[in-house]
């Protein structure tokens, strides 16, 4: 690294701002903050033929280079938090899998002193309110109903930095764990689920907002009973989280979802678990077993997939390049949509003057070049 920028000016530079685009553009760095003017004296960084977006923000992620946020020490969850801001992650919650509820209170406790320590933005709690139906990768001996007072032990030995939970809405106790997320603040999200249209309709009408990994881990669409997937899409009080590493998702299920929901509805997320930025061989996702061969993970029993090995700049370039989605529609979708969804939106999720200094520097072909976190060279992009 090296080290702060005090007083930085990053120019020539293709910038995404909420407006649009700004071709020759500037971003002044001040301290740990995003300015509107520059300090005499400061350091230039020509960054012609280049892009400045904002940092990334991953609101669905369970570990990387080797680390698990699940069960990892609080060094080896440091790790994973390192490799993912190496690829351009600079706002990140946490995400547990399923598991005993004393064991999920206890490392709500661990984490949640690393979000008090600003190196995360909060907890996810993904399991064990989760239909055995659509387990996916969680263990099923484990599953629970969402009980809203389980709900409540989870949320308060979190010491208010849960920001979500993924429920199985259509279960008993899952519309009342909904009202009870709500009235907190906290985000329910509808995923692992085998509700039908009806059900997930009355799960978004007690207060439901997000969808968890759309298409993922809940029924297909269907032509005469659509399933959640067509409620999520239709209403606008829905983000829907997609994971874009080619494996989760056919491109034209994202294009899907980006022309029915539209940008402002979409978070990018990776879902990541620990070979993420680490590599293939054998892993523990919870209490189960994780084969990851050519990148891609998949329980050694059942051969489920088991999260991703994705980082967000991956996601970011498929969605450019493959998808061919509009720069300004990713930067919306993987930096200010998920940060307005964590509440956290006054502070990242664009380059406005007052922000903090995350950003990321791309080359013409997307390509990672540079990260700062808080006006901080993560990745020195080693130009100008």
């Amino acid at each position: 690294m090296a080290g702060r920028a005090d007083s930085t000016v990053l120019a020539g530079a293709r910038v995404v701002l909420p407006t649009g685009t700004v071709e020759d553009g500037r971003v002044i760095v001040e301290g740990t903050r995003i300015v509107g003017g520059a300090a005499e004296g400061a350091r230039t960084v020509d960054l012609s033929g280049h892009w400045v977006v904002p940092g990334f923000v991953d609101m669905h992620n369970h570990g990387g280079g080797g680390a698990s946020f699940t069960s990892g020490t609080v060094d080896e969850v440091l790790t994973g938090i390192r490799t993912h801001r190496e690829h351009g992650t600079t706002t990140l919650v946490a995400s547990t899998v399923t598991g005993e509820m004393d064991f999920l209170a206890q490392r709500a406790g661990v984490l949640s002193e690393l979000v008090e320590q600003g190196d995360l933005a909060g907890i996810h709690f993904e399991g064990p309110f989760i239909s055995p139906c659509r387990k996916g990768a969680h263990s099923e001996d484990l599953l629970r109903h969402p009980d809203p007072a389980e709900v409540r032990k989870l949320m308060d030995a979190a010491r208010g930095t849960a920001k979500m939970f993924t429920l199985a809405t259509e279960l008993p106790g899952g519309i009342e764990s909904v009202r009870l997320l709500a009235e907190h603040g906290v985000i329910a999200a509808i995923g692992h689920t085998d509700a039908t249209y009806e059900q997930t309709v009355e799960a978004i009408d007690a207060g439901a907002t997000v969808a968890t990994h759309l298409y993922n881990a809940m029924p297909g669409l269907g032509h005469r009973a659509p399933g959640p997937i067509a409620a999520l899409l239709e209403d606008e009080r829905i983000t829907v989280e997609l994971i874009n590493d080619g494996t989760h998702l056919h491109p034209a299920a994202l294009e899907l979802a980006y022309h029915h929901a539209g940008a402002h509805r979409v978070a990018l997320i990776t879902d990541a678990m620990d070979a993420a930025g680490f590599g293939d061989g054998r892993y523990q996702l919870g209490p189960l077993a994780v084969e990851v061969k050519d990148g891609v993970a998949r329980l050694v029993e059942g051969n489920s997939i088991a999260g991703s090995t994705l980082t967000l700049d991956t996601a970011f370039h498929r969605a450019v390049t493959i998808d061919r989605i509009p720069v300004g529609d990713v930067v919306q979708s993987i930096s200010a949509n998920p940060a307005r969804l964590l509440g956290v939106y006054d502070k990242v999720g664009s380059l406005d003057p007052g922000k903090d200094a995350d950003l990321v520097i791309l080359d013409a072909d997307f390509t990672l070049k540079g990260v700062m976190r808080k006006g901080e060279w993560i990745v020195d992009p080693q130009i100008g």
